[in-house]
């Protein structure tokens, strides 16, 4: 919890250190209004014939704490409530035989405006149960000065002060609540994002997980049974022989029983398919074989009976890929075809195979799609093409087209030890990136598969 804490601050607080100088003109407006207080509290001093000397200093005392309040406002309440009290103290002399009215006392106005601006600062910066400390601070202060001590003529403000400072302090106390509520609602939504990113990415392992299960115990089935019959294959086979090869069968046998063990945990419900495609890991079927490249013609049949023009354009002979390639090839085309039919409804789309000696290259482009409401994804697609890709030394890039569609391209390399072609990154070579919104090609291109006609003609 505290590192996702952590990262969120250092996320945001960039933003707020270029916000810093917009502070600067609420500074020069508080010392403005400080100098203002200062000046006005100077003349209300001198009501109490204090002598220029203190007038100025216990004046100048208030002006000087609504200044320091921006930065600490702890102390400048303690230099607001001792300006207030040297200057109530210094002034009851003067209030003997008074006439009435008598002067406001111990709090004048100047003072009480200093005062709530210093309070109102302090608890905006600090917490609740402090802001409320130092107001029973001043209450008990101001009920000494005035009930203890006294004074002889004058109008009372202590009680009408304490009651101007409870109501800054509770409206600041409600604003640092709701700043800090606000915060650690952004900061609970960051991680709340981080945690379904991560959930997420660990469904789309699992799911990945599942399908390899079955090309992996093709394998070791394959082992299994070779090991069992490599020794009729020899005349007269050693002891050394038929031992070595049934450890061989029987460790196999005991990794198929490992690795159904970890299926049993790994699987779970399939999802509904609403488009009859099958998202990667799932269907009706699930102990069918995985699928491989030669199933992609039935894969485009169902996207055209789902409501997809497609169009599939082959290039290049098929080579002999592993398993794994072509399960994460079949993946990656399903996926592409299937995000088309949620979030571009109405759309053309192309489907583009080129083989070469060192893998396959995948491209599926669809155009603007059509008036009809997209339907929400589970947030599952790009992220499980990345990892099938990467699991096998491949990339995938996705990025919107010129003409509002969208292009996802693949490459998935024939071995794993064999680098992705460094010059045509988003584009395999041979490969021209065509928009859905362009004439067909009539050259150079195989087409495997049309679209129906349309009154606009093929896509």
């Amino acid at each position: 919890m505290r590192p996702a804490l952590e990262a969120t601050r250092s996320r945001t607080s960039p933003r707020w250190r270029g916000l810093r100088w917009l502070r600067v003109p609420g500074y020069v407006v508080v010392c403005w209004i400080a100098l203002a207080i200062a000046l006005a509290n100077t003349d209300h001093m001198g009501r109490y014939n204090l002598g220029t000397d203190l007038e100025v200093l216990t004046g100048f005392a208030q002006g000087a704490a609504v200044v320091l309040a921006l930065w600490r406002p702890v102390p400048a309440w303690a230099l607001s409530l001792a300006g207030t009290v040297v200057a109530a103290v210094a002034a009851r002399p003067t209030l003997q035989g008074h006439p009435l009215p008598g002067p406001a006392w111990p709090w004048n106005i100047t003072e009480v405006t200093a005062h709530a601006i210093v309070f109102l600062l302090l608890a905006l910066r600090v917490r609740t149960r402090v802001s409320f400390a130092v107001l029973v601070g001043t209450a008990v202060t101001t009920w000494v000065i005035q009930g203890l001590i006294g004074g002889a003529t004058y109008t009372s403000t202590g009680l009408g002060s304490v009651a101007v400072f409870a109501a800054v302090v509770i409206v600041g106390a409600a604003f640092r609540g709701l700043g800090e509520a606000r915060t650690q609602l952004v900061e609970q939504e960051t991680i709340t994002a981080e945690e379904r990113a991560r959930r997420t990415l660990l469904e789309e392992r699992n799911r990945i997980a599942r399908e390899l299960h079955d090309v992996v115990a093709h394998h070791m089935s394959v082992i299994s049974i070779q090991a069992q019959v490599a020794p009729h294959l020899v005349d007269n086979p050693s002891e050394e022989l038929k031992e070595n090869l049934a450890g061989i069968r029987e460790n196999a046998l005991e990794a198929l029983t490992e690795l159904r063990r970890v299926l049993g945990v790994l699987r779970s419900e399939n999802p509904e398919d609403p488009y009859g495609l099958g998202a990667a890991g799932t269907g009706t079927a699930p102990d069918t074989p995985q699928p491989t490249l030669d199933r992609l013609d039935a894969l485009i049949d169902n996207t055209r009976a789902a409501g997809l023009q497609v169009v599939a354009e082959v290039h290049g002979e098929a080579r002999g890929y592993p398993p794994g390639v072509q399960l994460s090839a079949y993946r990656i085309v399903q996926e592409a075809l299937s995000n088309a039919l949620r979030h571009a409804p109405g759309s053309s789309v192309r489907v583009g195979i080129t083989h070469d000696p060192r893998g396959v290259h995948l491209e599926v482009t669809n155009s603007r799609p059509g008036p009809v409401r997209p339907s929400p994804g589970a947030g599952h697609g790009l992220l499980g093409m990345r990892e099938r890709a990467a699991m096998l030394g491949g990339h995938v890039t996705a990025h919107p087209t010129l003409h509002g569609g969208f292009t996802v391209s693949a490459f998935l390399p024939k071995d794993s030890a064999a680098p992705p072609p460094a010059d045509t990154p988003g584009t395999p070579e041979g490969l021209e990136l065509i928009f859905p919104d362009d004439p067909p090609p009539t050259k150079g291109r195989s087409t495997k598969g049309t679209a129906p006609p349309t009154e606009e003609g093929t896509p």
